[in-house]
């Protein structure tokens, strides 16, 4: 479906120019600044990255230190922003930038691609905001708004729409303001024209041009192809404790969650009973075993529903005859510190700053 991008350019700049939100990022554009942010912003709202943004960049200033940190301290600043191959390809990428380029980004959008864990809308994005070259992002919310704006039902999921609305937004970006352009188009999906059906459209800037609101569509776009109904696991996680250490397991370098530090944990959902059985045929032998509740995290494609337990020892744990079940012992503020622990085992490990903190 046809529709002329360009009439909305001028409405959108000054809607930009009057609402933007102060951030970071945007009030010091550096390219770093902008690279940071925008991984950081992958899949994540604005007001949750803040913080980690600061903390981050204050901690790796610039791409020598990012390229040159300690990989269990780069875990743990990303610690809670989930997809942890995004620090990993980030470092990578510094390393590369540091040997390629003399620790500066490049300014071209095909030499960005080439690096690990940039693709088309982060190339876009650094290329356009922090260097002012004329070439598009196309994020959720920009697919969000320009669909609703041409009243088009294509699949937003499909790379072939993602390309076309790429091609299409390419002639029409400002030259003089091509990363104001795309942070406005951002901006307008992230503060007004939100998903789920709920847009505030008295407060739209091109309301006039959109043809969803005039054919009152806006609920029905855009459209997303039904992901896959995710595998469902039980697991059964235990915070076991021994003169104030806990017990701390390292996941294989592949897969879900690889190489990050976890609480141990059994498949299958264990009752009291089950679990002190399990534990002895292991070589444990725990004084108390206490119920911590259960809890749900969500990935891509597989959901945990865990049940936990607090375990504690009295006379010291033997080291099992299983490869890889305790890690190592570590104290809480080592847990807090120093080790980085997904999301995942928030329920349990929030549990144990609150019993201990």
């Amino acid at each position: 479906m046809s529709y002329d991008y360009k009439e909305i350019v001028p409405y959108l700049l000054d809607w930009y120019d009057n609402n933007a939100r102060i951030l970071a990022w945007r009030e010091n554009p550096k390219p770093y600044y902008i690279w940071i942010s925008e991984i950081m912003l992958q899949q994540t709202r604005v007001e949750a990255v803040k913080g980690y943004f600061d903390r981050f960049i204050t901690a790796l200033p610039n791409i020598k230190a990012l390229a040159e940190a300690d990989e269990e301290r780069l875990l743990k600043l990303w610690e809670g922003l989930g997809y942890y191959n995004r620090v990993r390809n980030l470092q990578k990428a510094a390393m590369q930038v540091s040997d390629l380029y003399d620790g500066e980004l490049p300014t071209e959008y095909e030499k960005l691609m080439k690096l690990p864990g940039i693709g088309s809308y982060t190339a876009g994005a650094i290329s356009s905001i922090a260097f002012g070259y004329p070439v598009p992002v196309v994020d959720g919310n920009v697919l969000r708004v320009t669909k609703r704006l041409a009243g088009s039902f294509d699949d937003i999921k499909k790379d072939k729409v993602k390309k076309e609305l790429w091609q299409n937004l390419l002639p029409i970006i400002p030259l003089d303001r091509p990363g104001d352009f795309n942070q406005a188009l951002m901006e307008l999906g992230a503060m007004v024209c939100l998903p789920n059906g709920k847009p505030l459209c008295d407060k739209c800037p091109v309301m006039h041009l959109c043809k969803a609101f005039h054919e009152d569509t806006i609920d029905r776009i855009p459209v997303k192809t039904a992901p896959k109904e995710r595998r469902k696991e039980e697991r059964t996680i235990l915070l076991m404790e021994y003169r104030n250490k806990f017990a701390i397991h390292k996941r294989s370098i592949k897969g879900l969650l690889a190489g990050l530090w976890e609480l141990p944990g059994l498949e299958g959902k264990l009752n009291p009973k089950e679990l002190r059985q399990h534990l002895h045929s292991m070589g444990y032998n725990p004084a108390e075993i206490i119920p911590m509740g259960e809890a749900k995290h969500i990935f891509s494609h597989v959901e945990w529903h865990m049940s936990g337990y607090n375990i504690k020892f009295e006379d010291e744990p033997l080291q099992p005859e299983v490869q890889d079940f305790v890690g190592k012992w570590a104290g809480r503020d080592e847990i807090i510190d120093i080790y980085s622990m997904p999301n995942a085992f928030s329920a349990f490990t929030t549990a144990l700053r609150e019993q201990i903190g």
